[in-house]
């Protein structure tokens, strides 16, 4: 579906708010105070700011931006929505430069909106674990180097990260910094918290999942020797998934980020998590995408400081 740059929710203040209270509110206006649905009164004073709602049980004022990723903000709602857009369409991501000019705001300001969009790309912490009885859940890591046309390539300070896909399903990309430890320890944490013990683990001949403590089926291929090989669980053995998502990851770091801070690697593994997982293979349109990505702005909402600190 072609983005459609003329649509009021990118044009209109009031469309735009509409259009987010429909997503956040589907039973009518919640209280960020209390909590309360649908017992609010919409203020329409001269002086009062369009979408302005009261509680009547705690008399407090609140619009549908308090709580969430867009509170505070001096930017439009018409742009918010059209940087989500643009942000949850771009496969391999779009870069702040690009923003900037799209929207015509200065260069901080669209980093900072990038950020806090990805923030709503955050998962919440009661998601189901990955895989199940019968299913295969490959997992996989990868480092990010630095540029060999200006830089040594010294790997001691490169950026790592583990990714676990369900096969032909959703992926959950961790940090790994092996800092005062051993990598196992991270990729341990990561299945643990993630993956179903029923699940089938699928991975590369690397020694640190071959001494996981984690209580899984684990059959692997040796890189060395091939790709793929049959299985006794599953009928091919192999991390093709897991590569093919590294493969958009970088695609997306050498075309349009160039640079990942550690810090911010977290935000950046969510977002390309986030595309992924509402991929059209899986059904989800450009403009399902976005909407999936405005119903996770809710309660998280981050702070210039915040965002600089990581």
């Amino acid at each position: 579906m072609t983005l459609n740059l003329k649509a009021k929710i990118y044009t209109d203040e009031n469309a735009a708010r509409e259009h987010l209270e429909r997503i956040q509110w589907p039973e009518g206006p919640i209280c960020p105070h209390c909590g309360a649905i649908n017992e609010a009164t919409l203020l329409a004073g001269k002086s009062t700011r369009p979408g302005l709602w009261k509680c009547r049980p705690c008399q407090k004022p609140f619009s549908v931006t308090v709580g969430t990723v867009f509170e505070r903000s001096k930017i439009s709602l018409t742009k918010w929505l059209l940087a989500t857009e643009l942000l949850t369409s771009s496969k391999k991501g779009i870069s702040s430069h690009q923003l900037h000019r799209m929207l015509n705001v200065t260069y901080k300001t669209a980093w900072f909106m990038s950020h806090r969009i990805r923030e709503a790309f955050i998962p919440e912490a009661n998601e189901g674990p990955l895989g199940g009885e019968g299913q295969v859940v490959e997992a996989d890591e990868t480092e990010i180097s630095k540029s060999i046309k200006s830089r040594s390539r010294g790997r001691k300070s490169n950026l790592k990260f583990v990714s676990l896909i369900e096969r032909g399903g959703k992926v959950r990309s961790r940090k790994i910094t092996g800092a005062n430890h051993p990598i196992s320890m991270d990729i341990n944490a990561a299945l643990y918290a993630n993956v179903d013990p029923a699940s089938i683990l699928h991975t590369d001949g690397a020694k640190h999942y071959k001494y996981t403590k984690f209580n899984l089926t684990h059959e692997s291929v040796d890189h060395n020797k091939q790709f793929a090989r049959p299985g006794k669980l599953a009928p091919m053995i192999h991390c093709n998934s897991a590569e093919g998502y590294f493969s958009i990851f970088k695609r997306g770091l050498v075309g349009t980020y160039q640079h990942m801070s550690e810090q911010h690697l977290s935000r950046y593994l969510a977002e390309f998590d986030f595309r992924m997982n509402n991929r059209a293979k899986l059904g989800v349109t450009d403009d399902m995408r976005a909407v999936k990505a405005l119903e996770g702005i809710k309660g998280k909402r981050l702070t210039y400081r915040r965002t600089n600190a990581g």
